[in-house]
């Protein structure tokens, strides 16, 4: 495993080098007296439409982030924030945070996209967002023709990030590099508001939010609440932030509560303050929620400024009934806090000891009463991204958690207090010298824990498992039973079993869940070096094969074996011997089988015991021949769903279109009555197993890929859009399942497909924002196109 460990940094690329900069000087901005154009009424609304599907978040090209006004003022850099090869940690450029003012940003080496610049040659130069908006009008691709292979797309393409002086060369070499990039680009509307806004100094005015009375009223509760000086509402707004921090807050109050759309709703971030309440917020900049501040600081509500993308907008209400709800939950129970905890490193590498004066049990329905926004912040949060981090989840799998009144962590003070010592997570001590012995130390804590656990388990029951163990959300919660899908290198997760029923499947206890969030999202840097990347990526790879056995203990003893083995094929049978811990096949069950697929029986009976909660009814991949009968008979949608239940859940070898299909395909489908329902295709790769950071595709089992099809959007990333009349839905079924070559799926995307310079590309794509509105509008965000294809 040592070995293993290193191969990531030994076979990944390093960090290309850059074009050295000529002798160029900054022109200052002269702005206008009179501004033609005002930025947030004429400006902006260009960068959202055209700009900001590209420029947003971490993975924004070149860190140019155009979501606000001080993201388009900061400018770029050329230093990648995501990296998987770098030895050192990376400085935190986060916006908002890790600097204030323009002048700051410049020290910290972001250069300017709005100021002109000056050659040493006395060459006057354009400014960069200037020089390639005329870039991108003066070489535009061909209208509904695919993006020639010659132009470098997607994630892994490699960033330029030139400067004033040097966009003359970038230019010679990238005739089609002008913005936006590889896409249908401005309107002459658009060009002229933005080049006229440009030449008049481009002034940027940041947004000003207005809050309501109500509104600063539950502010003013909450933060003080959060902080009082009552040790155990202390300790509980710790644990709180730590797992707020990356949220989007909603408060409704009585002047929200009846708004339906987050085009209205502010959002607000939790973050920690040096400064209290009614003044200026001045952020304490760790790196990670848990590290040491130094100093005093406050936790404060700060309003979120920057243009929602659904990438990164996890959202949490955090109104009046939440506040109560944290207060019945964690102050009503009998316990004391004698000493605070500090931020040493145990510490932070232990959440089980930081927090252990409250009570396990109200921590993990803290957890379980929101479970698809916590399991959300590690999905859609920054770890979640790219290839090797996504790798260790299979592509299409379900949850469960186990039921609070017989899980026995929190039901168990002498058991807790003798595994906490084992639960620390690696990640903290980064240097490469490190990451073979923080390897080889968790893993050991972490397989003594499981001896442990087994144990305790059959000694509390000794009949076995029983579904009376697995949590059924009070039968009112629907964060009960949740679906995640990974696309490659990004995934989703919702509410309800959805798809076939998957390969495997997780039952998640209090310990799983809490060290998941925590070596995923708490503890993860973005900016930190290969070290610490590979150690979050190996422990999760053990927390997945953990949920995956916990879930074994419902099958029969004789059973387990056999799908254990169907989940670690090949090569993964080695490490299952050498790295994981060794797989119960003793232990009994309580519950009773009728057939010999334990597996499928167990999953099918808790699909039938709570079918609103588990989303049962799924017309599309789980629909029967009495299923098809009664769609047959009801409305356009429901025929639309029986149309596409013909290539749903079908494998490869029976739907060969499959091959050519992309990750996630978002389909549009215009109905009878100007309405438009909007479907997700998501392709759900089969691997022989999931247990190893490189050679993905060695694993592939192509043959055994699968087609999930949801009426409403998954995903932040669409690969492929299809826009399509109702009347239509059947000749598209049908030509799909005649796909069997490219040529052939090339003439479905000629027909039905929505090209990268298809004039109605921003439209169709904006159009699913808009759907989402509808469908679920506090959801909704600008989605992300740098991993669309090159059709």
């Amino acid at each position: 495993m040592f070995i293993h460990s290193f191969l990531l940094f030994g076979l990944i690329l390093l960090l290309s080098s850059c074009k050295t900069d000529t002798e160029t000087q900054t022109i200052p901005r002269v702005v206008a007296e009179k501004q033609t154009y005002d930025f947030q009424q004429h400006v902006k609304p260009i960068i959202e439409h055209k700009c900001i599907s590209c420029h947003a978040c971490y993975d924004a090209p070149c860190q140019l982030k155009m979501q606000s006004a001080e993201g388009v003022d900061r400018g770029a850099s050329k230093i990648k924030v995501y990296d998987g090869g770098r030895l050192e940690n990376e400085s935190p450029t986060r916006l908002f945070v890790d600097a204030q003012t323009t002048e700051e940003w410049r020290n910290k080496g972001f250069i300017s996209v709005l100021e002109k610049s000056i050659s040493a040659d006395k060459t006057q130069n354009n400014s960069l967002l200037r020089n390639m908006i005329e870039l991108g009008q003066k070489n535009p691709l061909p209208a509904n023709k695919q993006i020639p292979d010659s132009i470098e797309l997607g994630l892994k393409r490699k960033n330029f990030c030139p400067t004033t002086g040097e966009f003359s060369e970038y230019a010679d070499d990238n005739p089609h590099g002008g913005m936006p990039l590889a896409v249908t680009g401005l309107s002459k509307k658009e060009t002229n508001i933005l080049t006229t806004w440009l030449d008049e100094g481009a002034k940027v005015t940041p947004l000003s939010i207005k809050i309501s009375e109500s509104e600063k009223a539950l502010i003013q509760q909450w933060e003080t609440w959060l902080n009082s000086d009552d040790k155990r509402t202390k300790l509980v707004a710790r644990y709180v932030y730590e797992h707020l921090y990356l949220g989007h807050l909603y408060l409704q109050t009585d002047d929200t509560e009846t708004d339906t759309t987050n085009q209205t709703t502010q959002f607000y971030t939790l973050e920690r303050s040096y400064t209290p309440s009614g003044e200026a917020v001045i952020p304490v900049k760790t790196v990670r929620p848990f590290d040491d501040p130094e100093k005093p600081f406050y936790y404060r509500l700060t309003p979120i400024t920057e243009t929602i993308v659904h990438k990164t907008h996890i959202i949490y209400p955090f109104d009046q009934q939440r506040l109560q709800q944290y207060q019945d939950l964690f102050l009503q129970a009998e316990w004391t806090v004698n000493k605070l905890p500090g931020y040493s490193y145990q510490e932070k590498s232990n959440p089980f000891i930081t927090y252990q004066a409250i009570p396990a049990k109200l921590r993990y329905q803290f957890l379980l009463n929101d479970a698809e926004y916590f399991v959300r912040n590690f999905i859609r949060g920054p770890v979640c991204r790219g290839q090797i981090a996504t790798n260790v989840i299979r592509d299409q799998f379900w949850v469960m958690f186990e039921n609070p009144k017989y899980e026995i962590y929190t039901n168990n003070d002498e058991y807790q207090n003798s595994v906490n010592s084992y639960l620390g997570l690696p990640g903290e001590k980064t240097s490469l010298s490190d990451l073979g012995t923080e390897w080889f130390k968790y893993s050991e804590k972490r397989n003594k824990y499981l001896n442990t656990r087994e144990k305790q388990y059959r000694k509390t029951y000794p009949e076995g498992a029983t579904t009376q163990h697995i949590w059924n959300g009070d039968k009112t919660n629907e964060n009960a039973f949740l679906s995640i899908f990974r696309h490659h290198d990004s995934a989703s997760v919702t509410t309800g079993w959805l798809g076939e029923i998957p390969l495997t499947t997780w039952m998640m206890d209090y310990p799983l869940f809490e060290r998941t969030y925590y070596e995923l999202v708490a503890s993860f840097d973005v900016f930190g070096n290969v070290s610490h990347q590979a150690q979050t990526r190996l422990y999760f790879d053990l927390i997945r094969n953990g949920a995956e056995v916990n879930f074994l203990r419902l099958l029969p003893p004789e059973s387990r074996e056999k799908t254990y083995e169907s989940w670690y094929q090949s090569a993964a049978k080695i490490k299952t011997e050498i790295t994981y811990h060794e797989l119960d096949d003793k232990s009994p069950t309580a519950i009773r089988y009728k057939t010999k697929d334990t597996y499928s029986e167990v999953l099918q009976s808790l699909l039938d015991q709570y079918p609103r909660l588990t989303q049962k009814q799924d017309t599309i991949n789980r629909c029967d021949t009495a299923c098809r009968d009664a769609l047959s008979k009801k409305s356009t949608t429901d025929k639309i769903n029986l149309s596409l239940s013909q290539i749903a859940a079908k494998p490869a070898k029976k739907l060969a279109a499959i091959e050519w299909l992309p990750e996630v395909s978002f389909v549009r489908v215009e109905l009878p009555d100007q309405q438009v329902q909007s479907y997700s295709l998501l392709r759900n790769r089969r691997h022989s197993s999931v247990s190893f950071m490189l050679g993905e595709e060695l694993r592939y089992q192509e043959e055994l890929d699968t087609l999930t099809i949801l009426p409403k959007l998954i995903g932040s990333y669409p690969n492929l859009m299809f826009n399509l009349k109702s009347t239509e839905i059947d000749a598209f079924v049908a030509q799909l399942e005649k796909v069997g070559s490219e040529k052939a799926f090339n003439q479905l995307i000629e027909k039905w497909g929505v090209r990268r310079m298809s004039p109605d590309f921003w439209n169709v794509l904006h159009g699913f924002t808009e759907n989402m509105l509808t469908e679920q509008p506090l959801e909704s965000g600008i989605y992300d196109i740098n991993r669309y294809g090159r059709w």
